[in-house]
């Protein structure tokens, strides 16, 4: 049954792309770019790095995550302590990170965050600034919202109380 509905699906696509108008005397239009929205802001507290050392892919670190705090529109609450970000520089200077942690919102749910990005030097040999592809693992309920779609996150260094920090925005993709 499974197969039937597969070459049904097939078929029904093949007739509905046969009467669409052909795009060979038409110029391409040019693709909208997808628009951000913000959505909300970490300020997330670090204990001193950990270096593992020289692996066979490249230098590895791990930072472990201790706390901090994060608000947006519609959610608010603080980093759990035990997270970790384990970074990878590559020979190439490539520099690699994957994060994985929790948050809680104030009203006590808790939010499964993976961040993952990588940034290369550019020409002159300097990194650009790290984007990461956020995912969010909330329960059903209030912030389900989160499991679905595009992010985007920014991630800058900083300081709180004179200890590393890092503020990360996460942006998710609209219309």
């Amino acid at each position: 049954m499974n197969l039937f509905r597969f070459v049904l699906g097939i078929s029904a696509a093949l007739v509905c792309a046969q009467s669409l108008p052909s795009q060979e005397s038409q110029s391409p239009a040019q693709p909208k770019p997808p628009q951000l929205h913000f959505v909300f802001e970490e300020q997330v507290t670090l204990a001193a790095d950990i270096a593992v050392g020289e692996t066979p892919i490249g230098k590895r670190n791990i930072v472990p995550i201790t706390g901090g705090n994060f608000e947006g529109s519609g959610l608010r609450g603080k980093i759990t302590p035990g997270g970790w970000d384990w970074q990878l520089t590559h020979p190439s200077g490539c520099f690699d990170l994957h994060a994985d942690y929790m948050i809680q919102t104030d009203d006590g749910v808790i939010i499964h965050v993976i961040n993952q990005g990588m940034v290369c030097p550019n020409s002159t040999g300097r990194r650009d600034a790290l984007f990461t592809s956020p995912a969010f693992e909330a329960p059903k309920g209030k912030y389900d919202w989160l499991n679905g779609g595009v992010y985007v996150g920014t991630v800058e260094g900083m300081k709180i109380d004179g200890k590393p920090a890092v503020r990360i925005r996460f942006f998710k993709t609209i219309e």
